[in-house]
């Protein structure tokens, strides 16, 4: 179904529309972004990769050495000249936890100015469901044609990790839906360019809109879970990663890893398009909310540690100094996105602390705007209290003595408890005694 000489439109060039777009350009397909940056468009058409991801600039620089990548502002022209576009732009919710839609939106009315008939529109970005029949299809439908009759659409939402995203984007299962049997096999017939996993070709687009929906919310919950079970052991003087471990050995148990909060684009995110969509439904998704609220809660429940460990020592968090390791969401990565040492940092300095960061990934200015002030690791180990957030491997070469002021609160299970207190460090951690 897809030619050697099938041109793609890719709107949007951030973590996943730059990755998407490199790596079917390097298929032999003919692509150009799109994205309102105009930075981002002169440094992909430079070979220049402006998403920090291994291997993606190797992809872009090989890409637009071939004339098989291109990228532009103008959306109409690039749209115009495709059969084929496909949306990846962000999708965050607002103040009241709503999605915001408007990307997706402003890239719909876009490609409707430019709509040519047998034209196949496909979402990337992760949205609500019916988000496609309620909003995409009366959106490109202004174009003159009729979807289903004159063009097609289709939905895969993007499943990625950051700092695998190639690799995921090539191995992991591929979910696919669509308007009718027509625009997913079409749909199949382009993706099957790109990955050597599973594609599951699921019977609508709502499915296929709620599939990573349903993922994350899993994983949300579950994470909520440790969460709530972690505090519980705190106060009950169990180890609570000691607890999970052994839980987990039962072949139908996985619990997941207690820490600060979630983060990212898509866990912090995504529960809140099923809790929206199940509201305006009339039903209750209370065990979502809860996790949720659970979730969000834990970077509050990190300061009540660090405040407790100073006061035992007999400090006061108005007049300490705190060293924050790590504001990326995840270790290993740049990303910082709806990271919990955010609302850490804000809570810290209301209470009148001096807040200082350190990341290895992570931009200065991203820290800076935070309200912290970054400084080296060794400096924020000489602070009052020393707060790991991120479990980058750069972290899990501290030892002990290498904390200056003996007050470690280590929210990642990366550290064996007893090594530091056996050198006198006060040694705290969610769900550690």
């Amino acid at each position: 179904m897809i030619q050697e000489n099938t041109k793609i439109t890719v709107f949007g060039l951030g973590h996943i529309g730059l990755p998407t777009a490199a790596l079917f350009a390097n298929s032999g397909l003919q692509v150009t972004g799109v994205d309102i940056n105009k930075k981002t468009v002169e440094l992909v058409n430079k070979g220049i990769s402006p998403v920090m991801e291994p291997g993606l600039d190797e992809l872009v620089k090989k890409a637009v050495e071939s004339g098989k990548l291109s990228a532009t502002t103008d959306g109409i022209s690039a749209s115009k000249a495709s059969e084929i576009m496909i949306i990846i732009v962000p999708t965050p919710v607002d103040e009241f936890k709503k999605s915001d839609l408007s990307a997706v939106k402003t890239a719909c009315e876009t490609i409707s100015k430019s709509l040519n008939k047998d034209d196949l529109v496909i979402i990337e970005s992760t949205i609500p469901p019916k988000t496609c029949e309620d909003v995409v299809i009366p959106i490109l439908e202004q174009s003159g044609l009729k979807a289903e009759t004159d063009f097609g659409v289709g939905c895969t939402p993007e499943r990625a990790l950051p700092n695998n995203t190639i690799y995921e984007m090539t191995h992991n299962a591929r979910v696919i839906g669509g308007i009718n049997s027509k625009s997913a096999n079409i749909a199949v017939s382009l993706y099957e360019h790109i990955t050597e996993g599973k594609i599951i070709k699921v019977k609508d687009l709502i499915t296929a809109e709620m599939v990573k929906l349903m993922e994350n919310t899993y994983r949300d919950t579950n994470i909520a879970l440790s969460n709530e079970l972690a505090k519980v052991c705190e106060k009950l003087g169990i180890d609570a990663i000691d607890a999970i471990n052994a839980a987990n050995h039962h072949p139908r148990v996985n619990i997941h890893t207690p820490g600060p909060g979630v983060g990212g684009h898509c866990l912090s995110i995504d529960p809140y398009f099923i809790v929206e969509m199940a509201q305006k439904e009339g039903i209750e998704s209370t065990l979502i909310k809860s996790a949720r609220h659970i979730n969000e809660e834990m970077p509050n429940h990190v300061v009540e540690l660090i405040e407790d460990t100073l006061n035992e020592t007999g400090k006061e968090i108005g007049i300490s100094k705190i060293g924050i390791l790590g504001v990326a969401y995840k270790g290993n990565v740049a990303d910082a996105r709806e990271t919990p040492a955010e609302p850490l940092i804000n809570v810290l300095i209301e209470k009148g602390a001096e807040v200082y960061a350190h990341d290895p990934y992570t931009r200065q200015e991203v820290i800076e705007s935070f309200g912290a002030t970054p400084i080296t690791m060794e400096k924020a180990l000489k602070c009052d209290i020393v707060v790991l957030i991120t479990d980058h491997d750069e972290y899990k070469g501290i030892k002990p003595e290498m904390i200056e002021n003996k007050l470690f609160i280590c929210t990642r299970p990366i550290f064996d408890p007893e090594q530091f207190k056996k050198e006198g460090v006060t040694f705290k951690g969610i769900g550690r005694i």
